[in-house]
C-alpha cells in the first residue's frame, strides 16, 4: 500500500488521443492523479466535471490534473467530447498502473465480487513523491456546518491541500 512520502510508481500509458504519457515526462510539476472506475457513470462524470471546472485554479497552482481508468482511449475521447471535459484521461486497459498504485481492489455489487478500481486521488510533488492520498473518495457530499448544509466537493479539498503543500498564499 502506497503511503505519503513514497516514490510514485512509474507509468507510461496512452491518453484519449492515443499519445503515451509517462510520469517521468511530468517531473518538475505538481500532479493531481486521480483513479476512477468507468467513464460516463454518475460519480465518475461528476468528478471529471468538477476537475474540469477547477482547471484554471489548478493551472494557477502549476498543477496538472490527470484521470486514469481502465477505459480505452476511444471511450475516453467520447467521454471528453460528450461531457466537454478539459482534463487529460489516461487509459489503463491492462490495469497495471491501477495495480501499482494499489487502487485495484476486491469490490462487491449486487452480491457478486469482482476486482475493480476504487476511487482514489494522489498529489505527486515535482520530485515524483506522493504528497497526499485520498482513498475511497466521495466526489460530492452534503455536510452540515453549524446551521447550514453545504455541498462539499472533493476537488475543493484537493485544491486546498495543494495550496498548503505549495505554501501558496494567493
Amino acid at each position: 500500500m502506497l503511503e505519503i512520502g513514497n516514490k510514485a510508481p512509474e507509468f507510461c500509458i496512452p491518453n484519449q488521443d492515443e499519445v503515451e504519457i509517462c510520469l517521468r515526462d511530468l517531473k518538475g510539476r505538481w500532479i493531481v492523479l486521480y483513479f476512477y472506475p468507468k467513464d460516463n457513470t454518475q460519480g465518475c462524470t461528476l468528478e471529471a466535471q468538477d476537475f474540469t471546472n477547477a482547471v484554471d485554479d489548478f493551472d494557477d497552482l502549476d498543477a496538472v490534473i490527470i484521470g486514469v481508468s481502465p477505459d480505452s482511449p476511444k471511450k475516453h475521447q467520447n467521454f471528453i467530447d460528450k461531457k466537454e471535459l478539459e482534463i487529460t484521461l489516461l487509459s489503463d486497459e491492462d490495469k497495471n498502473t491501477c495495480e501499482s498504485y494499489g487502487v485495484l481492489q476486491l469490490k462487491k455489487m449486487a452480491g457478486r465480487e469482482y476486482m475493480g478500481v476504487v476511487r482514489t486521488t494522489f498529489i505527486i510533488n515535482p520530485e515524483g513523491n506522493i504528497a497526499e492520498i485520498w482513498r475511497n473518495v466521495k466526489v460530492r457530499e452534503k455536510k452540515k456546518i453549524s446551521d447550514e448544509t453545504i455541498e462539499w466537493l472533493h476537488t475543493g479539498e484537493v485544491k486546498e491541500k495543494l495550496k498548503e503543500l505549495r505554501n501558496f498564499n494567493g
